[in-house]
């Protein structure tokens, strides 16, 4: 019959600038792609780069870099039979562009330029990229000349086009394009694009993935045909933390869900479908029929290539699945679990310290701590030799392996309640209560011998000693004092987060927590310390109080 196709996506952990493991990366999930007999493979933004290098986009060897991981790719036996869509940037007549790359057995079919750029809230694209602005305009691209000696092509087409296979018309879209009001892919449906791909960078917000679906859905409602979404996941390079969510849609259904909280590196998302199915929903829709018998053409990158089999008769479809969401409790708990996790690995560290108040704010940071231990144990217990490998370097131990989410805890999580004269034994009881039921190392130091060192420093020199309101001090005094503490359990924070292993005869050092929330962020009514801008990283620092 020559009508079903299989198709697959992905969502990959791609580490800003890390050429090598980016590109075995995804060489991996061309392979899982082959494996499960897709005839294309998407995948996410500016995969080969990293789409967190920041103004390292500015350097030309991130470019130039960008090109020789393209040409191992054209080089593997792996791509052969199967059109690879990659993302990349490529300066095109002394212009940056953010683009995708599509080949098949060593040739380049299209240079794809991003026409929408995402530039606020979290994203600043047009600092270092130009939108493409040539509505189904295309030029020729020269080639590098090491790019030249694979391919045998010395110019490729580069613009607003799309590719035209034996049996069908892929279209792409990268990323804010689908969240545009003027998409791509509504004149691109009109005009017989039946697949729409989109290579995406899209963080992690509270119930994102609910528009994310939506938007999909109501993309192939209203026009019918196939989407596919690549997804980063991981933190890249940044404070963000880029969720996965891959998916499949036809007409309005999805037909297969990614993971969105996964510490997968590499996830490869398929889906079979019969191109007939998108041709007889849009054919009974006569009000679409009339839009697409007016609207100006594209132009066609023709390839010799067929995405089905000709004899498909007896190949099963994928069927429509319901989307299941995480709860908002699940998403606080697991997104920032999952960054933590990807900060841990790639900083080379031992584990984290977090002064425990006993308050909300750093019991939610502990809790949130405990919850990546447990997404750690049940990936080595599923078989993640990757994660696997990463807890060992961590732990400096290659025969160590973590069953138990609070024995791992204890390996890893540090807590410290830095006591005073002025603390409650009520905060204490909840600080150790909570350290025990999570498993982590638990500190007690008192602080009142260095706070009345600084107080006899200021003694001496000034003849006078502050006192707190409650012992008939001021508000200046007060507030002084107060602060005095706060900084210093940050100066023990950071003393103790290098030398605690050493002290106990193990070796590294940890990374300090934060517990600042995102209305200490914003509004600023916080003390310069631990509990804010003086951490290396702040896990509840996007979430609000409530």
């Amino acid at each position: 019959m020559g009508r079903k196709v299989t198709v697959a996506t992905c969502a990959l952990n791609q580490w800003a600038l890390d050429f090598e493991g980016n590109l075995n990366r995804i060489l991996k999930s061309i392979e899982i792609a082959k494996e499960k007999k897709a005839s294309y493979r998407l995948g996410p933004e500016l995969e080969i780069c990293g789409y967190g290098c920041s103004d390292h986009f500015y350097e030309s060897d991130t470019v130039l870099h960008s090109f020789q991981v393209l040409g191992k790719l054209l080089e593997s036996p792996l791509t052969s039979d199967i059109i690879c869509d990659v993302g990349m940037p490529v300066m095109h007549k002394n212009v940056r562009y953010n683009c995708r790359v599509i080949f098949l057995n060593r040739k380049i079919l299209l240079i794809r330029p991003k026409m929408v750029m995402a530039n606020e809230g979290n994203y600043r694209e047009l600092r270092w990229f130009t939108p493409w602005s040539k509505v189904r305009e295309v030029e020729d691209y020269f080639l590098p000349r090491t790019i030249q000696s694979i391919t045998e092509q010395v110019t490729v087409p580069f613009g607003d086009a799309v590719l035209a296979t034996r049996d069908t018309c892929l279209g792409s879209e990268i990323c804010e394009e689908l969240w545009a009001p003027n998409s791509p892919h509504i004149d691109m449906g009109l005009d017989g694009v039946e697949i729409f791909t989109n290579g995406s960078a899209s963080h992690h917000e509270l119930r994102k993935a609910y528009l994310r679906v939506d938007l999909i859905k109501s993309t192939t409602t209203k026009n019918g045909g196939i989407y596919l979404l690549s997804n980063m996941k991981g933190c890249d390079s940044d404070r963000l933390y880029f969720d996965g969510c891959a998916m499949i849609s036809l007409n309005g259904d999805i037909v297969a869900q990614g993971s969105q909280f996964s510490l997968m590196d590499v996830e490869v998302l398929t889906a079979t479908l019969d191109l007939e199915d998108v041709r007889s929903y849009r054919a009974q829709i006569s009000s679409r029929c009339i839009s697409a018998s007016r609207v100006t053409p594209f132009h066609r990158v023709h390839v010799d290539f067929s995405l089905s089999s000709f004899d498909d008769i007896d190949i099963l479809t994928s069927n429509p699945v319901q989307w299941k969401y995480h709860s908002p409790e699940e998403e606080i708990s697991l997104g920032p679990a999952c960054w933590l996790w990807d900060y841990l690995r790639r900083s080379k560290q031992s584990g984290f310290l977090l002064p425990l108040s006993g308050g909300i704010d750093s019991s939610a940071v502990a809790c949130i701590v405990y919850s990546m231990c447990s997404l750690v144990c049940d990936a080595v217990q599923s078989g993640n030799r990757d994660v696997l490998k990463d807890v060992q370097q961590i732990v400096q131990d290659n025969n160590y392996e973590p069953r138990d989410a609070k024995e791992f805890c204890k390996r890893i999580l540090t807590t410290c309640y830095m006591a005073s004269e002025n603390s409650s034994q009520d905060t204490n009881c909840r600080a150790a209560d909570l350290a025990e039921q999570i498993g982590s190392y638990h500190l007690t130091p008192r602080i009142d011998l260095v706070l009345v060192a600084i107080i006899n420093v200021f003694q001496v020199v000034t003849g006078r000693v502050p006192k707190f309101r409650i012992y008939g001090g001021s508000t200046c005094e007060n507030l002084a004092l107060q602060n005095v503490q706060a900084r210093i359990r940050m100066v023990i924070a950071y003393l103790f987060a290098q030398l605690s292993l050493w002290a106990r005869g193990l070796q590294g050092g940890l990374l300090v927590l934060g517990s600042a929330n995102v209305d200490e962020s914003l509004r600023g009514y916080l003390t310069s310390t631990m509990t804010a801008p003086c951490a290396d990283a702040q896990p509840i620092g996007g979430i609000s109080k409530n």
